[in-house]
C-alpha cells in the first residue's frame, strides 16, 4: 500500500489503498491512548472462557447438521460424512469462535513509549528489487527513532538495477545523523537465509529488525516495534509488526489480498500475541534480540525460514509478541501465477516448520492450542479442496448434499467474526490517524470465493513438501 504522509506531493491519493491520513510532526511522539479501566480476567480465564465459548458453538454446529449428516451419509458412508462436515463445519467452527470471543476479551497492556531506544540494526534483503527498493530506503530514512539505526541493505545477487538504485538512494537521501546506511552486495543470489545471516553477523546492534525491499514502513513503525518489544514480559524475544498491502489498487486479486491481510492474518497474529504465543514472526516486518538469533543459529536454509525461526524461538521457550500499531505496506502478487508461488511457499513452511519442530505440539503453554491448529490445516484445506469446493458445483445443479442450505446454517459465525474485527481493525486505524476505505468488491471476494483459490495453492505445497519437490522461493 502506498502510504505516505499527506505532504509529501509524490504519491497521491489515487496510488493508495488505505488512505492515510497522518497527523505527525517530526520528532514528536504521540502520547498513549488508554481504555477505560474495566473488569480485570486473567490470561488463563479469558482462554478458558474462549474454550467453553467455542466448544458450545461446536455443540450446537452439530446438533444443526444432524439433517446434514444424515443426507450425505445415505449417498456415500457415515465415515465419510461425519470426516467431511467435521472439516468444513466443526473444526472452522471452534476455529472461528475461538478467535472471536479471544478477541472480544483481548485488554493488551500499553506500549511504554519513548522509555528507551537502544541501537537498531535493520536488515533489508532484496533481490531484483529496482522497483521498490528507493521506497524502501525512503521510508527508513523518515523513521521517528530517538536511537541509533544501523540500515545493511543485503543484495543477493540481484540480475536488475536493484544495487545502483540503492547506492544513488542513499547518496541523495536527507536522514538524521543517528541513521546510516550501506549496502552489502552478495555478488551469487544463494537465498534470503543465507543473506540474513551474514548481515547478522556484520550487525552492530543487538535489536535486530527484518523488513522486505519492497515494503514501506510507517513513519513511527520501528520506534512501536520496539517499545512493544521493551514493553512485553521479559522473556520476550522477537515481536511480530503488522502487514498491510501497498498495492490493492492494483487488480481485483490485490484488493481481495487487502482484506487477508487486514482482517485473517492480523486477527489471528492479535489473538496469538494475547496467549503469548505469535507463530510466525514474519520476515516482511518483526524484530528480534540478537542473542536469541544466534541461540538458535540464525535463519535456517529453507523457503519458510521465517516460520522455522520462530519455531525454534518458541521451542526455546521464547515469547514473541505482536504489535498491531507498528505498520509496514507490503506489495502483494498481482498475478494468480504469483500468488499461488507464495502461498505454495508458505504451506511448504509451515511443513518444515512442523518437521524441525514437532515437539511444540506437547508444550505445556496456552499456545499449543494454535500449533494444533496449524496440524488441522492439512486435513482441512484437503477436504476443502477436494470434497467442497466440487460440493459447490453440483450444488449449482441441485444436489446440496455437500453444499447446500445446511452449509449455510452451520456456518453463520463468518457474519459476526468479520464484523468484531473490523471493528478492531478500523479502531487500530483510527489511532494511526489511517482511513480504511472503501472496497468492498475485494471483501465480497474476499468473503466468498477467497477461499476457493487459496485452499488448492496451499494443498500444492503440501504436497510439494511432503513429495520432496526441489525447493526455491519463486519470488520473481
Amino acid at each position: 500500500m502506498n502510504m505516505q504522509p499527506i505532504s509529501d506531493s509524490r504519491f497521491t491519493a489515487r496510488d493508495t489503498l488505505f488512505d492515510l491520513v497522518e497527523r505527525e510532526a517530526a520528532g514528536v511522539f504521540e502520547p498513549e491512548v488508554h481504555a477505560q479501566r474495566r473488569l480485570y480476567l486473567p490470561l488463563s480465564a479469558k482462554f478458558v472462557l474462549a474454550c467453553l465459548i467455542a466448544i458450545g458453538w461446536t455443540v450446537a454446529s452439530v446438533w444443526l447438521s444432524l439433517p446434514w449428516l444424515r443426507d450425505l451419509a445415505a449417498v456415500t458412508s457415515f465415515a465419510f460424512a461425519v470426516i467431511t462436515i467435521t472439516f468444513i463445519a466443526y473444526v472452522p467452527g471452534f476455529m472461528n469462535a475461538f478467535l472471536l470471543s479471544s478477541l472480544m476479551f483481548d485488554r493488551r497492556p500499553p506500549r511504554l513509549a519513548g522509555t528507551k531506544s537502544p541501537g537498531t540494526t535493520i536488515l533489508v534483503a532484496a533481490f531484483n528489487e529496482a522497483a521498490a527498493i528507493k521506497d524502501t530506503l525512503i521510508s527508513l530514512s523518515r523513521q521517528d527513532y530517538a536511537g541509533p539505526v544501523e540500515v545493511l541493505v543485503l543484495n543477493d545477487g540481484s540480475s536488475d538495477d536493484t544495487v545502483a538504485i540503492a547506492e544513488k538512494s542513499i547518496a541523495e537521501l536527507n536522514y538524521p545523523p543517528n541513521i546510516s546506511m550501506r549496502i552489502i552486495d552478495f555478488g551469487i543470489n544463494r537465498g534470503k537465509s543465507a543473506v540474513l545471516n551474514d548481515g547478522l553477523a556484520q550487525a552492530r546492534h543487538d535489536l535486530i529488525l527484518t523488513i522486505d525491499g519492497d515494503s514501506w514502513v510507517k513513519r513511527d513503525g520501528l520506534r512501536k516495534l520496539v517499545e512493544r518489544l521493551l514493553s512485553d514480559p521479559a522473556n520476550t524475544q522477537a515481536v511480530a509488526g503488522a502487514v498491510m498491502v501497498r498495492n490493492s489498487r492494483k487488480n481485483f486479486l490485490s484488493r481481495a489480498q487487502e482484506w487477508d491481510y487486514f482482517h485473517g492474518i492480523a486477527s489471528v497474529k492479535r489473538m496469538q500475541g494475547m496467549y503469548n504465543g505469535t507463530l510466525v514472526a514474519q520476515g516482511a516486518f518483526s524484530i528480534y534480540r540478537r542473542k536469541a538469533l544466534e541461540n538458535v543459529g540464525g535463519w535456517p536454509e529453507c523457503v519458510g525460514e521465517d516460520i522455522v525461526l520462530s519455531w525454534a524461538l518458541l521451542r526455546r521457550n521464547y515469547r514473541i509478541g505482536y504489535a498491531d500499531d507498528a505498520m509496514v505496506f507490503t506489495n502483494v502478487p498481482t498475478t494468480i501465477r504469483q500468488f499461488a508461488l507464495q502461498r505454495k511457499r508458505w504451506s511448504r513452511g509451515l511443513m518444515e516448520a512442523f518437521k524441525a519442530h514437532w515437539q511444540l505440539a506437547f508444550n505445556r503453554r496456552l499456545s499449543t492450542l494454535f500449533v494444533w491448529w496449524n496440524v488441522c490445516f492439512l486435513p482441512l484445506d484437503l477436504i476443502y479442496t477436494l470434497v467442497f469446493i466440487p460440493g459447490i458445483v453440483l450444488a449449482c445443479f441441485g444436489y446440496f448434499y455437500i453444499a447446500g442450505p445446511l452449509t449455510i446454517a452451520v456456518l453463520p459465525l463468518t457474519i459476526l467474526w468479520n464484523g468484531v474485527v473490523f471493528r478492531i481493525q478500523s479502531g487500530v486505524y483510527k489511532r494511526e490517524g489511517l482511513i480504511v476505505r472503501r472496497n468492498f468488491g475485494g471483501f465480497l471476494f474476499y468473503s466468498l470465493a477467497y477461499s476457493l483459490l487459496m485452499q488448492p495453492v496451499c494443498v500444492w505445497g503440501y504436497m510439494a513438501e511432503l513429495l520432496g519437490f526441489r525447493k526455491k522461493w519463486d519470488t520473481k
